[in-house]
């Protein structure tokens, strides 16, 4: 990192500096903190059928939005929180996706008190370990995998919505259940155990 050659980087990573600033200090970063687990599991469900960036440009006005991504806050909002919601243009303000943030607070509480911690129930896909993964390009990076399966499965169960496969990988990726930078991309090596130095 004292190098002054470029960094190599995921591609995706390259097409914007809020986008790389995300790549270089968050995604694929493990996460264990139940507000952040609980944050990134509202946006990733507000991004199915949109792209990541425009996400990550309205992350801000998300989390002013969502009292600070606070579960016990956002489980409690009624009618009228949700009609405030639908007319905030910070946010994507698609109904469903506006339900679905509400009833996954209440049912992440759920999880929350029967395993005593969202984190403890979520890492158990991965046997409490990032799966580290060797990608070559961005193009061998599946869109699914029997661990995100799994993780949608029983989230619907539980009640979650817009949890389907695509959204759980996209969920692990970015709270680093699993290392998805490309070989080639100087955090695949920092995150990695087994090549770090």
């Amino acid at each position: 990192m004292d190098s002054l050659e470029p960094l190599t980087r995921c591609t995706w990573a390259e097409r914007s500096l809020l986008e790389q600033a995300y790549h270089d200090h968050e995604w694929g970063t493990p996460v264990h903190n139940d507000r952040l687990l609980f944050e990134f599991l509202i946006l990733e469900g507000a991004q199915a059928g949109l792209s990541w960036t425009t996400i990550l440009h309205k992350r801000d006005a998300y989390r002013a939005a969502f009292d600070g991504f606070d579960p016990e806050h956002v489980a409690r909002y009624d009618e009228a929180k949700t009609a405030e919601l639908l007319a905030n243009p910070g946010i994507v303000r698609n109904r469903l996706k506006i339900a679905a943030a509400v009833n996954n607070a209440r049912r992440f509480l759920d999880v929350k008190e029967q395993f005593g911690s969202f984190d403890a129930f979520l890492w158990r896909f991965v046997d409490g370990c990032p799966k580290q993964n060797a990608w070559r390009s961005m193009a061998d990076v599946p869109a699914r995998t029997p661990e995100s399966d799994a993780m949608s499965k029983d989230l619907e169960k539980r009640g979650f919505r817009f949890v389907g496969s695509v959204i759980c990988y996209a969920y692990m990726q970015a709270i680093g259940m699993v290392n998805d930078h490309t070989v080639d991309c100087f955090r695949w090596k920092q995150l990695h155990p087994a090549e770090s130095p």
